[in-house]
């Protein structure tokens, strides 16, 4: 009997040896599933983690970098102090600031210019929004700019120019326009006296709309070649952009409401304001432009003036 067991016990013996090294892969299969399962969760929970030390780091970092605004600039416009400089800006400029070339002389008017006040009138109040890489702008700056200078130091007018930046997308990306609002503020918060100069120099140098535009260390170069003071402090300014994020900022604003108007907003440059009233003639006729000067200042000068009451003689 036992012969004829011993097939069966072996085949018995085989079969729980089948099955317990089928429980065993069963067994490796299920903590490799496991495994995997177990891995891919923690390269997820260190992802997850890596994105918000990024996002964290982010946003610190912006908190700790708040838009720089000019202390020196009033309603996003800078006044003009003084006029030194303007209209000699070299017709080249090297890297390192230094003019090369004879200087190009501002154009000289053959006739006297004007004086836009009355007598004992207060002085007329011209505000130019300039984008430097508008045509317009370029064009009213080089016909006015030798009347303006000499209203200014004659005492007839205060002017103030406000840097926008309309024309930012017609640069190729380099968002010239922007830049070169942020430079303007550079030199207007940090040699103010020359701040007339560097805005004559930018559009003078004007690049054509829809070109790269002059490059950071270019702009830097052309504000040194104007003899700005402390010259480190205005290259490092412009080439970290310190102020293009108030540029974008005051543009924005502009486009909203103007400072000082009845809710007008900016809708093209150069926009130009003498006592609050937009000029609308040609940019580039200095005659058509003193002229309306004139008449807005002696309306302004006669509309404060009170008329005296006739009295009934005894």
């Amino acid at each position: 009997m036992s012969s004829d067991e011993s097939p069966n016990a072996a085949s018995s013996e085989r079969r729980d040896a089948v099955r317990e090294k089928a429980q065993q892969v069963k067994a490796r299969q299920s903590r490799a599933r496991l495994i995997r399962r177990t891995s891919l969760a923690a390269v997820a929970v260190a992802f997850v983690a890596v994105i918000a030390v990024v996002v964290t780091w982010t946003v610190s970092s912006s908190a700790s970098k708040p838009t720089m605004s000019p202390a020196k600039g009033v309603n996003g416009g800078f006044v003009v102090t003084d006029v030194t400089g303007s209209g000699m800006v070299p017709e080249v400029v090297d890297p390192n600031g230094a003019p090369q070339g004879e200087p190009t002389p501002a154009p000289e008017e053959s006739e006297p210019i004007p004086t836009p006040t009355p007598t004992e009138a207060p002085a007329v109040d011209i505000r130019v929004y300039v984008d430097y890489l508008s045509t317009g702008s370029r064009d009213f700056q080089l016909a006015n700019m030798q009347q303006l200078s000499e209203w200014i130091e004659n005492g007839a007018a205060t002017l103030t120019y406000y840097p926008v930046a309309m024309l930012t997308a017609k640069s190729n990306g380099t968002k010239y326009s922007l830049r070169a609002a942020g430079a303007a503020a550079c030199v207007a918060q940090n040699s103010p006296e020359y701040f007339f100069a560097f805005n004559d120099a930018l559009l003078r140098q004007q690049p054509d709309v829809d070109s790269d535009g002059l490059s950071d260390d270019e702009l830097a170069s052309l504000a040194l070649a104007t003899g700005v003071d402390g010259p480190k402090v205005v290259r490092a300014c412009i080439e970290t952009q310190s102020y293009t994020s108030w540029a974008k900022s005051a543009t924005e604003q502009a486009l909203k409401e103007l400072p000082d108007t009845d809710g007008a907003s900016l809708t093209g440059t150069p926009m130009v304001l003498v006592n609050g009233t937009q000029y609308v003639g040609k940019l580039d006729d200095p005659k058509e432009f003193a002229q309306f000067v004139l008449t807005v200042a002696s309306d302004s000068y006669y509309k404060a003036t009170p008329t005296p009451t006739p009295t009934t003689a005894p």
